[in-house]
């Protein structure tokens, strides 16, 4: 399906997701933007929903916030399965479906850069932080006594500071639910893979604007983000092909010079030690020329009368 060049490994994978999360986080709370800009940008959209009277996230987070059976259990599903489950569908594909691994992983990554590039443009206020006249209650905030999150979205305790709260544009959480869902729909089997593909994503949707972190628009534009990071998903992959093609046909170029130059070394070698073994050795003075009789190199001693010279004195 892929048309992988080799079989993938863990060890490459693995800091390869932590890199891409990494960035994706860091770039995120780079890009918090100005309260009163995040302040407007939610107010418009809230407007634009009531204009269009597709502002549904109004009644279900006044049926969460007032029924503590629904608002306590959405929290936690707000607050943990958005981290849990991406991650164990990855490693599931990774595992036992390896032909469409690579395309769901270059997918996902993707369109995650594509939402930090609607954080960085468009920094919008949640429901939650929008002033109280406009009827919306932080069921976080309300039910924050039931888990380990404090006031500030799902952050834990102490830790609201590390979090972005005015990336609400485009909603993730439901971006990342659909991307699970769409790989339980392609590659789970059986009749409860198929439910779970639907439902896992249409609970998210309601979770994150019953607990009122987003706006119903806010989660249509995470499924127009993983649908614009499926189309970008081919030309990403063969990039990335072309890229690590060009690094190993230099790394080929390099390995083959290197082996060149230490066969001549190891050919140098050998052939000193093969001429050491005949009795030949190697010219020091010379290189090969000869002289002709009676003919010195300047400087030359001459050997002396006892030397074994029997050549008679007036002779030289």
């Amino acid at each position: 399906m892929d048309g992988m060049p080799k079989r993938l490994r863990w060890w490459t994978e693995l800091p390869l997701v932590v890199v891409v999360y990494a960035a994706y986080s860091a770039g995120r709370l780079l890009a918090r933007g100005d309260e009163a800009d995040a302040v407007g940008h939610g107010l418009g959209v809230l407007d634009l929903e009531k204009r269009l009277r597709i502002d549904f996230e109004q009644p279900l987070n006044r049926l969460f916030s007032g029924t503590p059976a629904l608002g306590v259990p959405a929290d936690f599903v707000y607050a943990s399965l958005h981290y849990l489950v991406t991650p164990a569908i990855l490693v599931w594909l990774f595992r036992r479906r390896p032909a469409g691994y690579r395309t769901a992983r270059t997918w996902l990554m993707v369109s995650t850069l594509l939402g930090l590039v609607g954080f960085t443009l468009m920094p919008t206020c949640p429901p939650r932080l929008l002033a109280a006249g406009h009827g919306f209650t932080d069921t976080m905030a309300q039910f924050s006594s039931y888990g380990w999150w404090g006031g500030e979205a799902s952050a834990p305790r102490g830790l609201g500071g590390m979090t972005n709260q005015f990336a609400a544009m485009p909603s993730l959480h439901v971006g990342w639910a659909l991307w699970c869902g769409v790989m339980l729909w392609l590659h789970g089997r059986g009749p409860v893979a198929k439910v779970l593909a639907v439902a896992y994503p249409t609970v998210i949707a309601l979770v994150v604007m019953g607990t009122a972190n987003h706006y119903f628009l806010d989660a249509v534009a995470g499924g127009a983000v993983m649908g614009a990071g499926l189309l970008l998903t081919r030309p990403a992959l063969r990039l990335a092909d072309r890229v690590r093609a060009r690094s190993g046909r230099r790394a080929a170029r390099f390995g083959e010079r290197v082996r060149a130059r230490s066969g001549e070394r190891v050919r140098a070698r050998s052939g000193l030690r093969a001429g050491g073994r005949l009795g030949i050795t190697a010219p020091i003075v010379g290189g090969g020329c000869e002289t002709s009789a009676g003919e010195h190199i300047p400087g030359q001693r001459t050997p002396s009368a006892g030397a074994g010279d029997s050549t008679p004195a007036a002779t030289r």
